[in-house]
């Protein structure tokens, strides 16, 4: 390991063992998951199975080894800087707009969910696209709620087509920004269409996107064609992309939370800077459903304390990156 390597290592574990736990990390450790995060992208590099994603890498000057990207600090950097600080979530009415930026606060119900209680017959089911419109609708009334995130799949429709499903039912019944996952590029593009026929054409949409498209690289240090293609088709249309890590400490990432925080970081990074390369200025948001592995009953528990942990750490890398965030609750 290069000097530079060590420092960052000696740093991560003064993190792990006293502060990660803390409110507040310090310059010095945010730069020491930053450093930590540059290094495994350049020296170790990112998964990607797209090669419509590996040839945008490698043309804007990444090192391209089989499935291998390995990403230059430069690169990651100058797309640090060229993501949006600020971005305009709008409704498709106006008066729901909502602008997301630096130190702003806003609660959304979260998703995906496979199985409810029916409210009717109180028996625990698989979600269908019924559920998801009466959750939408839920969500749309509640005046907290700025946006409707997709919060149950539509298990009752094909699998390949469930993403088109949740775009139509969630579009009857909110006219507030919405969040969504297209599963793969040939969905994506399809919504987008369904959500430029609802403004007016791909250029109203562009100006102002009624979507957000949520993007989960796989850990550890992955980007599967369902994430990378949409994110290029999503920057090219001006669909912000809320890019999810959701790295399991101790299973897809480092048993220590500053070892998670930094294959979290790469994962991150690695989909803003494609997102940038596929251009330049393409809204993206810093998001996190991290969590840790229980050992002994082998869950991923969303309501773990270690989440709040890494959920703060995450807001606060965000916010050195000059970057919106999204984190999960729990």
């Amino acid at each position: 390991m290069s000097k530079k390597g060590k420092d960052s290592a000696n740093i991560l574990d003064t993190i792990n063992s006293a502060h990660v736990s803390s409110n507040k990390l310090t310059e010095e450790q945010l730069y020491a998951i930053h450093a930590g995060s540059l290094e495994v992208l350049s020296q170790i590099g990112i998964k990607v199975e797209s090669k419509k994603a590996r040839d945008l890498f490698e043309a804007n000057g990444c090192y391209i080894h089989g499935e291998t990207v390995k990403i230059p600090a430069y690169i990651v950097e100058e797309s640090i800087k060229s993501a949006p600080s600020v971005i305009l979530l709008a409704g498709r009415n106006p008066k729901n707009d909502y602008v997301i930026k630096q130190r702003k606060v806003a609660f959304i119900n979260f998703g995906e969910g496979v199985n409810v209680i029916d409210p009717y017959t109180r028996e625990y089911r698989r979600s269908t696209k019924a559920d998801l419109g009466r959750n939408t609708l839920v969500a749309d009334a509640l005046n907290v709620l700025p946006i409707a995130y997709r919060s149950v799949a539509s298990q009752d429709q094909h699998g390949h087509v469930q993403a088109l499903h949740n775009m139509e039912v969630m579009c009857h019944n909110t006219s507030k920004h919405i969040f969504i996952g297209p599963d793969g590029e040939t969905n994506a593009l399809k919504i987008i269409d369904m959500a430029a026929a609802i403004v007016g054409g791909k250029d109203k949409l562009k100006e102002r996107p009624i979507i957000t498209f949520n993007v989960c690289p796989t850990s550890p240090l992955q980007l599967n064609p369902t994430a990378s293609d949409v994110i290029i088709e999503g920057a090219k249309h001006g669909i912000p992309s809320n890019i999810i890590s959701m790295a399991l400490s101790g299973a897809t990432a480092p048993v220590t939370l500053a070892g998670t925080l930094v294959t979290h970081n790469a994962e991150v990074l690695s989909a803003v800077v494609l997102s940038q390369l596929a251009c330049k200025g393409a809204p993206v948001l810093y998001a996190s459903s991290t969590t840790i592995m229980d050992m002994r009953h082998l869950t991923t528990p969303v309501g773990a304390p270690e989440l709040a942990m890494i959920s703060n750490a995450v807001a606060q890398l965000s916010q050195y990156y000059l970057l919106p965030s999204f984190v999960a609750g729990g």
